[in-house]
């Protein structure tokens, strides 16, 4: 067992691990933090998805070794985002089990991108697959949430 540091959703925390261990079960064993879901642990599915730094990673494929110093953010931490807001009021879960990573990605892509187009959110949402088929919901719930970050 190794003691590593994380920031997670703007705290820091100390937790004893394998550095082999996935950042996922660090997040949801030692942390409590149940938001990120597993699924296939193969990092194709895309419902372990969190933040490091801003960027979209694999929770379930990405080593607790491999973090550093970087900030990670969860589902948790994104508390009263507009993303949020959009997903809520268009309904767009219907299980509800890959929303979590959906909502993240699409967090991560208005950040890089204010006004995507309709390819370019079905190109980056497609990377978490949703067994209910609500990329239509999800699609219109993205260019609300645009409108309402640009003020």
């Amino acid at each position: 067992m190794t003691r590593f540091r994380l920031k997670v959703n703007g705290e820091l925390h100390e937790v004893d691990a394998a550095p082999e261990m996935p950042l996922l079960w660090v997040l949801r064993d030692l942390l409590g933090l149940k938001g990120t879901k597993y699924s296939c642990g193969i990092a194709e599915c895309g419902s372990c998805t969190v933040l490091i730094d801003g960027e979209t990673v694999r929770s379930c494929a990405t080593a607790i070794a491999e973090v550093g110093d970087r900030e990670v953010t969860t589902i948790e931490g994104l508390a009263d985002h507009p993303v949020q807001q959009a997903w809520i009021e268009d309904e767009v879960p219907q299980c509800g089990y890959c929303q979590p990573a959906q909502i993240i990605t699409a967090a991560a892509l208005l950040s890089r991108n204010p006004n995507p187009s309709d390819a370019e959110i079905d190109g980056e949402m497609s990377d978490v697959l949703c067994r209910c088929g609500s990329y239509q919901r999800i699609r219109r719930a993205v260019h609300k949430a645009a409108e309402r970050m640009k003020g």
